[in-house]
């Protein structure tokens, strides 16, 4: 039961239910594997096939193993916000939401006023479970999201540019007046990073255990946090420039610049892997999606663009102007500018953003950056009397993986997920545009024909080995002069032959090629009496 045999070829019949959930399944793992599977029929070497055979064959039972888990284990689901009849979302107020959410999530809306202290930066954990603010006049905050309570707080009394969080919420670094330092959880200064000088912005790439920042001056710098060591430090040649952005998917670090384009930096070259000019005007901000294939940029001319960065063309054209972008989770892009917060979306799935939320800030607040919380429905806004918080459904992912991000760890957990994290950190120079390449297989390059003066360059080095080997003396009569002069010159002509005869081959096959293209080109009517005739016997 549940079999079909047909001319001899074995068939599986399920039942309906059971088809149905089964192409569920298969549709739920095609976005788990990782690309399209090698081509084993190309490949020659037996070994290598057969491992590689047994490579896709692992991933693919990890794929229909990660689509089972979101099948049956994931209960909580994404929602988004719906309009009835002719009500649009855009206007939805953050006031009728909050009376809609249950209590835990409205204690996320909340408005801290600090204005002797501002303007406020702020950054968020990989889990999202703490947030550091810093004020541009030296105050320094560590908040515990999960309960409100206030971690740390100190004041350096300094100017304090950017803040970033390292690989766990332990350590965070800030860029001051001067110099870019780093502290621990309890305010403990451990480190000042002179060699960086006076920074404008930082990003912290956690895969690589990498600090890299942008100073005043248009210096790029990457460091590593482990050992201490300066990996890479380049002048861009660009000038200055405060808009900086890590690509998720890749670990290049992208900057924008006051000519319109820019420029993708990776620790292990001088030179930047891509240049695009972007906008006409300078580029006031940037942003990466989750999955890195699409990048949203702003420029002065009040535009901003959505590129596709593997063809790097421009998706979608929106007018408006922005002082600071970022993507959420699910693919919200956050705009802010001024005192307005505007949430894009792409609901539809074919990439082409519209109006989804905005939020209007008290006046006269100048928002300065916009970061949404991972896995929480929250955007953080920075701005200058503070920082504040809002809701917005849909934006973050409704499940976590504990081995990726944990929001509810314990201290054991955390110092496990710091050594295996330590174990795996990848070098520098596996940063790259399309980072899939790593671990693939070298396509086998044609050998390419030497040119003519290589060719030359050959023959002579050859005869020059030929004349240097010395003469067999042999008995008298038979080691005259006239004769080793002779075999002398056979040796030679013996070294040239075969080069010759490859030249004549070459030779004789372009004229082939040439006489083949010219009886291929057919002369005009009034030039066919031109022609040179075929000779017929």
């Amino acid at each position: 039961m549940g079999a079909k045999e047909d001319d001899g070829i074995h068939e599986n019949i399920l039942p309906p239910i059971e088809q149905e959930i089964s192409d569920e399944l298969n549709a739920k793992a095609k976005k788990y594997l990782r690309g399209e599977g090698a081509d084993l029929k190309a490949l020659q070497d037996k070994k290598l096939k057969g491992q590689l055979a047994v490579r896709e064959e692992i991933y693919g039972k990890s794929a229909k193993a990660a689509a089972k888990i979101e099948k049956w284990l994931l209960p909580s689901e994404g929602g988004y916000l719906e309009a009835e009849g002719i009500e649009k979302t855009w206007r939805i107020r953050q006031e009728s939401i909050a009376r809609e959410v249950d209590i835990l999530s409205s204690r996320n809306q909340y408005d801290i006023v600090v204005p002797e202290l501002g303007p406020y930066t702020l950054d968020f954990t990989l889990s999202g479970r703490f947030m550091a603010a810093a004020g541009r006049k030296g105050h320094l905050a560590v908040v515990d999201m999960k309960n409100m309570n206030l971690v740390k707080e100190i004041q350096v009394r300094e100017t304090v540019r950017d803040v970033v969080f390292l690989h766990n919420e332990h350590f965070f670094a800030t860029a001051q007046k001067k110099y870019p330092y780093i502290y621990n959880r309890e305010g403990t200064e451990l480190h000042c990073l002179k060699e960086h000088g006076a920074v404008l912005r930082l990003q912290f790439l956690r895969n690589h255990f990498l600090l890299a920042s942008i100073n005043k001056f248009g210096q790029l710098h990457y460091q590593d946090v482990t050992m201490g060591e300066m990996v890479g430090n380049f002048r861009t040649g660009f000038g200055r420039t405060d808009v900086m952005q890590v690509n998720p998917y890749n670990g290049v670090v992208a900057l924008g610049h006051s000519g319109g384009t820019v420029t993708m930096w990776k620790p292990t070259t001088s030179a930047p892997l891509v240049k695009m000019l972007c906008h006409p005007g300078p580029v006031s901000a940037l942003a990466f999606h989750p999955n890195g294939h699409l990048m949203a940029t702003s420029g002065k001319e009040k535009k901003i663009k959505i590129w596709d960065l593997r063809k790097f063309e421009v998706l979608q054209s929106i007018p408006g102007n922005a002082k600071c972008l970022d993507f959420s989770q699910k693919g919200l892009l956050a705009v802010g500018n001024g005192s307005f917060v505007q949430i894009l979306g792409d609901l539809s799935g074919s990439e082409n953003y519209s109006r989804y939320m905005g939020h209007p800030m008290a006046k006269g607040y100048q928002i300065g950056k916009v970061q949404f919380r991972p896995y929480e429905d929250v955007l953080g806004i920075g701005h200058s009397t503070g920082w504040s918080s809002i809701l917005i459904p849909g934006s973050g992912e409704p499940n976590f993986d504990s081995w990726v991000a944990n929001p509810f760890e314990t201290t054991k957990q955390r110092r496990e997920k710091e050594v295996r994290s330590l174990l795996d950190k990848l070098p520098p120079e596996t940063i790259m545009l399309n980072p899939s390449k790593i671990g693939s297989v070298r396509p086998a390059r044609k050998k390419e024909k030497p040119t003519k003066q290589e060719r030359e360059a050959d023959m002579e080095a050859a005869i020059e080995d030929v004349k240097g080997i010395a003469m067999k003396k042999k008995t008298k009569g038979r080691n005259k002069s006239s004769k080793l002069t002779k075999k002398k010159q056979e040796r030679v002509a013996k070294t040239k032959r075969p080069f010759l005869e490859q030249q004549l081959k070459e030779d004789q096959a372009a004229g082939k090629k040439r006489q083949k293209l010219n009886e291929q080109v057919e002369l005009p009517s009034s030039l066919q009496r031109f022609a040179r005739k075929k000779t017929t016997t």
